[in-house]
């Protein structure tokens, strides 16, 4: 089993608690609330007609062509799918980095050097940056990523944390030999419908629809996802109510001692003297949060929903 956060079937077995506030993973923890589903969206095969509203949808609000856009089961599906259809042997990954990656590249019999700067990305068959990046939330402008991108043979970019800062975004201005991933359900809250995109040449997504098969999104996902990606303002009020309850996460925090290290809309990264500790001393409240085995001063945070939930963590903190 690779590393992930949302694994709080491991924290109630260790912790035997069952009212877990899950704060390991950049999910919005106040979601888009969907209309109920239509009889077709549950009982009948999607169509392409349903694919197409979907991608045409996602096109206008991402800035290009609809048949530059394919709807996948979840960014996680565009991460297993790209390996096979680039052509190459050696692959590098700006680490440290969501891990997925760098495992669907070796999986697949790539090379894979994970390396530490945008530097030492070039030259390779195929790059992968994450923008902004999980877990420390670095950023690069679309520029920075197109300068990038002259300098290797394919890059990937993981946009999954994205949907908050617009103006990070590739995809409007896409090189030719750039491949954008999109999560549904970090920024919209609704992980479990398992909806993401690959934004790319058409020859290429042609290359990854045959390999995901038929119906490879769900009627419900393909109906919610147009709801949603259509309600500008939700997204609008999101990105603000997200705004101010990160930064009120960061002031209980770092009033702890504990030094905030970066982070994205969607999570905050701090810096402390043992992780391990300090996750343990959280879950004994029954909050669940992210640690990571190569760096055992980084823990990770997502954002609490409501003052509740923040009351529940600053009174962990405090004990």
């Amino acid at each position: 089993m690779r590393d992930h956060g949302g694994n709080i079937d491991h924290a109630a077995k260790r912790f035997g608690r069952s009212d877990w506030i899950d704060l390991s993973t950049g999910i919005n923890r106040n979601p888009f609330i969907p209309a109920p589903l239509s009889h077709h969206a549950l009982t009948a095969l999607p169509t392409g007609a349903d694919e197409a509203r979907l991608r045409q949808i996602a096109a206008e609000l991402y800035g290009c062509t609809a048949d530059e856009v394919l709807p996948l089961a979840g960014a996680s599906a565009g991460i297993q799918l790209l390996p096979h259809e680039i052509a190459g042997q050696q692959a590098a990954v700006l680490s440290p980095t969501y891990n997925e990656h760098a495992a669907s590249l070796r999986a697949s019999g790539w090379q894979v050097a994970e390396v530490p700067t945008v530097e030492a990305l070039a030259g390779a068959d195929v790059a992968v940056i994450v923008n902004p990046n999980n877990p420390d939330g670095r950023e690069w402008t679309p520029a920075q990523i197109a300068a990038l991108a002259s300098g290797v043979g394919h890059l990937i970019v993981d946009e999954s944390f994205a949907d908050p800062r617009p103006d990070l975004s590739v995809i409007p201005t896409r090189p030719a030999n750039v491949t954008v991933l999109r999560s549904f359900g970090k920024f919209w809250g609704l992980a479990g419908l398992r909806l993401g995109f690959a934004i790319g040449t058409p020859d290429l997504l042609e290359g990854m629809s045959r390999r995901a098969g038929p119906w490879s999104v769900s009627g419900p996902a393909l109906e919610i996802g147009a709801a949603a990606l259509q309600d500008r303002d939700w997204a609008l009020d999101t990105v603000v109510m997200l705004s101010e309850t990160s930064l009120y996460l960061d002031s209980i925090v770092t009033a702890q001692g504990w030094a905030l290290e970066g982070g994205t809309h969607l999570f905050r990264l701090y810096r402390v003297p043992e992780a391990a500790a300090a996750r343990d001393q959280l879950a004994r409240a029954g909050i669940w949060s992210r640690i990571f085995p190569n760096r055992p001063d980084w823990i990770r945070l997502g954002i609490p929903a409501d003052l509740s939930e923040f009351r529940r963590l600053q009174a962990a903190l405090e004990t």
